[in-house]
């Protein structure tokens, strides 16, 4: 096994299980079903605890298994999962991370870290105020029961035994765990009477993986110690196999429940029923010599028909068949691709794309009608490989967004007031290096909305609204482009305020007429802050031009709208991804320019009174831009010029162009730093004949245009 490709694993899945693990410690406490979230998040401490043993991590090993001895008080429920744990619970969590981390990190592990020991000691020393009688140790039974369980139901299984059912997982061999060994070592606590061993899972000699296990055991127990003290033989092999564990004498409802729970390998109907001991071997094999006579019946009408079984337990034993089935072909339909190798893929797509442009533009300036059809069909082959190796980059937005529930929690506590997060949208995807980026710019709008945007409480009663403030995060598309809000409904931006901020630093001269918009887009300003003090998130001014800036560098755009008393909701637009796109050609001159096909609404031939910057379209006023004078284009514009029309956040635009070339696919290449200030551009793209492509900023544009809209309509 190679161990540092394991240790990777482990790093990986550790920083996955404390991701649910947080989100689960925000959601327990409203929660009406907590019982499931809190093994949950059991589940996942120990599996940390488990897979740091495994790697000799010892300083993990001792911090976690006293977190899990906390959550096992509460599973058991001896301890209410409050606001007070839940709080104590998610540092726990961020210091595990931080173990984690130096693993990652430092070859030792961080093990003789004096940072991360002092960070540990008040944290261990409140998680053991929560354990008053010291946890039992593992392996060593905590209480034995009573001479015998004196309980027989009217549908119980008259079996005087514990009936253990335990399937090891594959990997449990390479984890350097003997699964026999456990089966011995129930001997020092009891008396196994029988032991099944079910070899379904076992393949083709051919297809047989000598470090796998396979086999899967149904035992029949004899012992006077309690369920506890016999689970906790497995302490250290729980997270490779599956345990259930049925006392003497159970229902037979419990038995059912056991089917259910049985291993992942498709068992036969009469295995399940002996091994679960509904019925013995001795019925079993008649059974099946009563079916060899009657082939067509099934096996579990014939055991109905015996009376051998009860058919609740026929339909679970079925039920569970089927739901293995299922779950089989949903696991075989998927797997694990690293991102470098997509984005790998992307790029020779993006080649290839390119490849093909020249192949096309050949074909047409030869007039070759075989070549010409084999490049129009291969275009169309190159744009279905596209799509399905874009469509393996995105990703859904939720877990973005579920990242801020810990945000909004410990934030709204630090400066004590009580706000929650709703989200929508979570489903939404775009491409993940957008996901990647756009982290930090939503936690600087998450912040900003929950310092400044919410009200304290007296003021919200005063106004009438709920005790509670409620920051919100929506995602949708619109356009080609993905739309991201984060509102809050509180007090909304003081207009007159930041305008007179603005002409107090020189931004704004003073008597000039701002729309809302502006006024509003002048928080995006570097150093601009309204806060009358400095605290530990805002009043610097140094954050909201950070979200500018990053979106900006993502071709996005950002705008914010606001209400007095009502609330404010900034909006990002971004791009769905950042490496092809579909795109609509245009020539001024000699020139090129490719616009996003998402964006473009219609063309139409140019029409418009001398010296006006718009049109008439179908009543609407259309303001436009002449893409000639915008870049200084030398030469005459063309007899026919066309008009493209253009949409974007609700508003249209037009661009007058000479000529219309038509669809094209389209490989973003980024513009050097010394671009990266040029208006209007938000990028290139490699044509066909090897020239290169300025794709325009259709949002700029857009807002340019739009800008002369109120003076037009005032005329």
């Amino acid at each position: 096994m190679n161990l540092d490709s394991a240790l990777s694993t482990f790093i990986e899945e550790s920083r996955e299980l404390l991701g649910a693990m947080e989100a689960a410690l925000l959601e327990v406490e409203q929660a009406e079903q907590k019982e499931e979230m809190i093994n949950a998040i059991f589940r996942a401490a120990h599996t940390i605890k488990g897979s740091s043993g495994l790697f000799g991590l010892d300083h993990v090993v001792a911090f976690t298994h006293v977190v899990e001895s906390v959550l096992d008080q509460v599973r058991a429920g001896k301890l209410d999962i409050a606001d007070q744990l839940v709080r104590l619970l998610l540092a726990c969590c961020d210091h595990i991370g931080s173990l984690v981390d130096a693993v990652a990190s430092d070859e030792g592990g961080g093990a003789d870290d004096a940072a991360l020991q002092q960070q540990a000691a008040p944290l261990v020393e409140q998680l053991r105020a929560y354990l008053a009688p010291p946890a039992a140790p593992a392996f060593l039974p905590a209480t034995v029961a009573g001479p015998g369980v004196e309980r027989i139901a009217e549908d119980g299984v008259h079996t005087d035994y514990w009936h253990i059912s335990l399937r090891f997982s594959p990997e449990v061999l390479r984890n350097g765990m003997d699964p026999l060994s456990f089966i011995r070592y129930l001997a020092t606590i009891g008396r196994v009477v029988s032991l099944a061993t079910l070899p379904d899972a076992l393949p083709e000699a051919a297809a047989m993986d000598p470090e796998a296990c396979y086999l899967g055991f149904e035992l029949a127990f004899d012992s006077a110690f309690d369920k506890a003290a016999i689970e906790n033989v497995f302490e250290f092999v729980r997270d490779d196999c599956r345990l259930g564990i049925l006392p003497p004498h159970s229902r037979m409802s419990e038995y059912i429940g056991l089917i259910h729970g049985l291993a992942e390998e498709p068992l036969r109907l009469g295995e399940i029923l002996v091994a679960c001991g509904t019925l013995t071997p001795q019925e079993l094999d008649a059974a099946l010599n009563l079916q060899c006579e009657t082939p067509h019946q099934p096996i579990g009408a014939i055991l109905m028909e015996q009376r051998s079984v009860r058919p609740e337990v026929v339909d679970a034993a079925l039920a569970k068949q089927k739901q293995v089935k299922d779950k089989v072909a949903q696991e075989s339909s998927s797997i694990r691709v690293d991102a470098d190798k997509l984005d790998a893929l992307i790029n020779l797509v993006g080649e290839l794309i390119i490849a093909g442009a020249g192949v096309n533009l050949v074909a047409r300036q030869h007039q070759i009608g075989a070549l010409q059809e084999g490049a129009s069909r291969m275009a169309a082959l190159v744009e279905e490989v596209r799509d399905s190796a874009l469509q393996l980059r995105m990703v859904k937005i939720g877990a973005t967004f579920n990242r801020f529930q810990r945000v909004v929690h410990d934030v709204s506590r630090e400066i004590g007031k009580d706000i929650g997060l709703q989200v929508r949208g979570e489903d939404t995807e775009l491409d993940k290096t957008v996901v990647e980026k756009i982290g930090d710019p939503l936690m600087h709008l998450v912040r900003n909305a929950i310092d400044h945007g919410i009200e304290p409480a007296e003021l919200r009663a005063a106004r009438g609204k709920p005790a509670q403030g409620c920051v919100t995060l929506d995602a949708y598309h619109d356009s080609g482009c993905i739309v991201i809000s984060v509102g809050d409904d509180g007090g909304g931006l003081k207009r007159d305020k930041i305008l007179a901020k603005a002409i107090e630093r020189g931004l704004v001269e003073p008597g000039r007429v701002l729309s809302d918009a502006e006024v509003y887009g002048l928080i995006f300003e570097p150093g601009f802050s309204t806060a009358e003090q400095v605290t530990n998130l805002s009043g610097r001014g140094v954050g909201m031009d950070v979200v500018k800036r990053n979106i900006t560098a993502l071709r996005g755009s950002v705008g914010v709208h606001s209400e007095d008393g009502v609330g404010t909701t900034v909006t990002v637009r971004l791009p769905l991804t950042l490496a092809i796109i579909d795109g609509f050609q245009v020539e001024i001159g000699d020139s090129s320019f490719v616009l996003p096909l998402d964006m473009v609404d219609e063309c139409l031939a140019f029409s418009a009174e001398p010296g006006h910057d718009y049109t008439d379209l179908r009543g609407e006023v259309l303001p436009f831009i002449r893409l000639r004078e915008l870049f200084a284009v030398e030469g005459a514009a063309t007899r026919r010029e066309n008009i493209v029309v253009l949409k974007h956040a609700g508003q249209k635009a037009g661009l007058v162009v000479d000529t219309l070339l038509g669809e094209l696919q389209a490989v973003i290449k980024p513009l050097g730093k010394m671009f990266g200030k040029v208006k209007c551009i938000s990028g290139s793209t490699i044509l066909g004949s090897g020239e290169v492509a300025l794709i325009l900023d259709v949002p700029q544009l857009v807002s340019q245009a739009c800008a002369r809209a109120p003076a037009l309509n005032d005329n």
